[in-house]
């Protein structure tokens, strides 16, 4: 049988399968900063607080001096956001914050509720500020919708990487951002996560291929779901298709999908996993299963405002001292 199921084109937001709910794509060519973390270039003719436009390449999002998303709350699910290029300086109302790229991974748990920013501070005043990130939303079920909020990070430095070669001796990288592959991995998640059983084959791996490079995805367990995004490189050729870059390839995980690469090097994210199987119901930053979860959540928000925002702007950025570093809610610091 055949191991694809279908071929899409991708948005800015891609469309998921359970138990993920969608992922956010942020490819920005950031111009140089301006020494206060926003962009050097004019914000004039774009509509500051909902600019998602793209002009000349990059857009500031919902942020009115510094790229990015002020502080805003999530309830029911969980984000794992993995930071390519660029930075990201979050901060949240469990008093946790921190600022990571490079290939950073930030594993977050929004649960009962939770407020939190992620702003893209733009540190290099002589050269551009790139910023390639996913943010990819994966529920919880409902068991756990109302576990405890959770934040954690994943420095690229400890995160596994499988580098291996074809038959042709070109090289192949697989990052684990979540689950196995050939006997390696992935860091633990967070511990309310869906990810957190291993039964639940929950994968998110990034995929590395040089130019002619050939990768066999291996199979899964049945009965979960799978999608690649194919989002930099050339053309991938898999099972007589041509797949140009920016697409999303729906596949079978009780077949094996060998991709060739064309002439230049590619990126491939993967996610997998059992779906869990339950209603969903969303709200914009709100999940739950029913209409009366949503509602419990607003009311809950309005209540008590998920703790209260600690910091001094709704827009919080960091001081330049430390290029990545994390403090946790319980006041343990890290610095890299």
């Amino acid at each position: 049988m055949a191991a694809i199921q279908k071929i899409t084109r991708l948005q800015m937001q891609w469309d998921t399968q359970d138990p993920f709910l969608f992922c956010a794509f942020h490819n920005d060519n950031f111009p140089k900063g301006n020494g206060k973390y926003g962009p050097v270039d004019s914000l004039a003719d774009r509509n500051i607080g909902q600019d998602f436009t793209k002009k000349d390449g990059w857009a500031m999002y919902h942020g009115s001096k510094v790229p990015g998303f002020p502080a805003h709350p999530h309830v029911g699910f969980e984000t794992v956001t993995i930071a390519e290029r660029g930075f990201v300086d979050h901060s949240d109302s469990l008093g946790a914050s921190g600022r990571f790229g490079k290939g950073d991974v930030q594993w977050m748990t929004a649960g009962k509720g939770v407020q939190h920013s992620e702003m893209f501070p733009l540190l290099n005043t002589e050269k551009e500020n790139p910023l390639l990130l996913f943010q990819i939303w994966l529920n919880l079920p409902a068991k756990s919708k109302s576990v405890e909020p959770y934040f954690g990070m994943m420095w690229h430095e400890n995160i596994p990487i499988v580098s291996k070669e074809d038959s042709e001796g070109n090289k192949i990288k697989v990052k684990l951002v979540a689950g196995s592959f050939e006997g390696h991995k992935a860091l633990d998640p967070a511990p309310d996560s869906w990810a957190a059983n291993p039964n639940n084959d929950v994968n998110i791996w990034l995929i590395s291929l040089e130019s002619n490079a050939e990768f066999t995805v291996p199979k899964g367990i049945d009965g979960a779901n799978r999608s690649l995004y194919f989002y930099e490189g050339d053309t991938i050729v898999a099972e007589g298709f041509d797949i140009p870059p920016m697409h999303q390839i729906k596949a079978d995980v009780n077949e094996v999908l060998t991709l060739k690469n064309g002439s230049a090097p590619a990126q491939l994210l993967l996610l997998e996993g059992k779906p869990i199987g339950e209603p969903v119901v969303q709200h914009g930053p709100f999940v739950g299963n029913s209409r009366q979860d949503i509602e419990k959540a607003f009311s809950n928000f309005q209540e008590n405002q998920f703790g209260g925002w600690p910091w001094s702007t709704n827009e919080h950025t960091h001081s330049p001292a430390t290029e990545r570093f994390a403090i946790y809610p319980n006041g343990k610091k890290e610095e890299l």
